[in-house]
C-alpha cells in the first residue's frame, strides 16, 4: 500500500468510496460461515508471525519520527511493537477463533397464546469504523473482532503509527484472500489528512457506529462532529481504594501493580485511596516501591504527613488521566467516602476496591457506577483478552448500548424473529 497525500485526493470522494466497499463487503461476511471467518483469523495470525521482521522494521520507522517529533513516552510505549507484542497479537486471534460464534444465535424462543413463536436474534451491526492513535495492535485487534462478528470495519490510525498499520493491513488482506472473504471487509484508510476524520463521522449512509480509540482531544472531537451513533470513553481516571479491612501485602501489591506495570493504557491507576486507619501502615511501603520505580507522588495533606517528599495534590489532579509515571494519593475516612470520591472525579471506567470484609467489598460493587469494578485485582485487568474476549474493539463507558470491553457481542445486535405456520392475527 502507497500512503495518499490530501492533494491527490477529493476528501469526500475517497471517504465515500470506503463506506461503499464496506457496505458490499458487509452484505457477504453477514452471512458468511464461522469456519470461513475462523479460517481467515488463523491465516492472518500466522502470518503476523511470518512477517514479524517486516512489520517490526515499519513500526521502527514510526518509531523513529515520533521521536523526532517528541512524542510522550507513554504514546512512544503504545506505538512500540516487538517481538512478543506480535506473537501475543496473533495469540489474541487465536482466542477469538476459539470463542463461540455469536451471529445467528437464537434466544428467548418462546411461543405465544397466538400461536407464533418469538425469539431474538444476534446479528452484525453492519459497518464500523475505528478512528484511533497511536497503538497499531488495535488494527489487528478490531479486524478481527468485527470480522469474527459479520461487520465490515473501517480503520484510521493515527499519522504516527501508518507504516506499521499498513504492514498489519498486508497480512490481514493475505488472510481474508486465503479464506475467500471480500479483502474490502477490512480497509485500512491510507492517508493521514485530518480532514478525513471529520468526513468519516458524518457518512451516516455507510457507517453504523463509530470507536474512537485516543486522546481526549480526539473522542471529544469524534463525539461533537459525529452523525452516527459512537461507542467511547474519554478518560481513564481509575481508583484503587485500600480499605481498613484490606490485606497489607495484597493492598501493597495490588497498588502497585495498578500503577507501575504500564502507565499509558486507559487501566491505569491514577488515583490511590487509602483508609486513614491504615495510612500510616501502607504507604511508606508504597512509597518506597513508587520511588523505585521512578513515580512522582501528589498527595493531599494527610498524605504528605506520611510520605514527606509527597507534592501537594491540586483539585486538577483528581480529575487528571497521567497516562505516564505520576500518582495522586488521598487519604480518605472509609469507604463511604472513598465512593463519593470516585462518584466526584472518576471517568466510570475501572475502580478496585481491596479488603477481606465481603460486606463493604458488596457495597463498593453495588454502589461504584464503572464500567468495571474490581475486588482483590489490579485495575490493568481492565482488558478484553484478560476478560476471555479474545480482544477488545475499546472499553465502553457508555450505558447503551455496550458497556466495558467491547468484544464480539458488543459488536452485534439483536432482532425479533418470528415463526408462524400460517398464523394470522385475530
Amino acid at each position: 500500500m502507497n500512503i495518499q497525500t490530501a492533494e491527490s485526493i477529493d476528501i469526500s470522494e475517497y471517504t465515500n468510496g470506503f463506506g461503499v466497499r464496506a457496505r458490499a463487503a458487509s452484505r457477504i461476511l453477514a452471512s458468511a460461515d464461522t469456519g470461513a471467518k475462523n479460517a481467515a483469523l488463523s491465516a492472518i495470525a500466522a502470518r503476523f508471525e511470518e512477517q514479524s521482521d517486516v512489520i517490526i522494521a515499519a513500526n521502527r520507522r514510526d518509531l523513529d519520527a515520533s521521536r523526532l517529533n517528541k512524542l510522550s513516552p507513554a504514546l512512544i510505549d503504545r506505538l512500540e511493537l516487538t517481538t512478543s507484542r506480535i506473537v501475543a497479537m496473533a495469540d489474541g486471534l487465536r482466542q477469538i477463533v476459539a470463542l463461540p460464534d455469536p451471529v445467528g444465535e437464537i434466544s428467548e424462543l418462546r411461543t405465544r397464546p397466538s400461536g407464533i413463536r418469538v425469539g431474538r436474534m444476534r446479528v452484525p451491526i453492519g459497518v464500523v469504523a475505528i478512528v484511533y492513535e497511536s497503538r497499531p495492535n488495535v488494527t489487528a485487534d478490531a479486524a478481527a473482532l468485527c470480522l469474527k462478528s459479520g461487520n465490515a470495519v473501517i480503520l484510521r490510525g493515527g499519522s504516527e503509527a501508518i507504516h506499521s498499520n499498513l504492514a498489519i493491513a498486508e497480512c490481514i488482506s493475505d488472510g481474508l484472500r486465503h479464506a475467500g472473504l471480500p479483502i474490502d471487509a477490512v480497509q485500512i484508510i491510507d492517508n493521514t489528512d485530518r480532514a478525513i476524520v471529520g468526513a468519516l463521522v458524518k457518512m451516516s449512509r455507510y457507517v453504523d457506529v463509530i470507536v474512537p480509540r485516543g486522546g481526549k482531544g480526539l473522542i471529544e472531537r469524534i463525539s461533537a462532529e459525529a452523525e452516527v451513533p459512537v461507542i467511547k470513553h474519554l478518560d481513564g481516571i481509575c481508583h484503587v481504594y485500600i480499605d481498613s479491612d484490606a490485606d497489607r501485602d495484597k493492598a501493597i501489591r495490588v497498588a502497585e501493580n495498578s500503577k507501575t506495570r504500564r502507565y499509558g493504557i486507559c487501566g491505569a491507576m491514577e488515583t490511590l485511596l487509602v483508609a486513614r486507619d491504615v495510612a500510616d501502615d501502607v504507604l511508606p511501603e508504597l512509597a518506597r516501591r513508587y520511588r523505585a520505580a521512578g513515580v512522582e507522588l501528589r498527595g493531599c495533606q494527610a498524605t504528605r504527613e506520611i510520605i514527606a517528599d509527597a507534592l501537594a495534590a491540586t483539585e486538577e489532579d483528581w480529575r487528571t488521566e497521567y497516562l505516564a509515571p505520576i500518582l495522586s494519593i488521598r487519604v480518605v475516612d472509609g469507604l463511604d467516602d472513598a465512593i463519593e470520591h470516585i462518584e466526584t472525579y472518576g471517568s466510570a471506567h475501572t475502580d478496585s476496591i481491596v479488603t477481606e470484609n465481603l460486606t463493604r467489598a458488596n457495597r463498593f460493587i453495588t454502589c461504584v457506577d464503572s464500567s468495571s469494578v474490581m475486588v482483590n485485582a489490579s485495575t490493568q485487568f481492565a482488558d478484553g483478552f484478560e476478560y476471555g474476549l479474545g480482544a477488545e474493539i475499546g472499553i465502553s463507558t457508555n450505558k447503551l448500548h455496550v458497556r466495558g470491553p467491547v468484544g464480539l457481542e458488543g459488536l452485534t445486535t439483536q432482532k425479533y424473529v418470528v415463526y408462524g405456520d400460517g398464523t394470522i392475527r385475530a
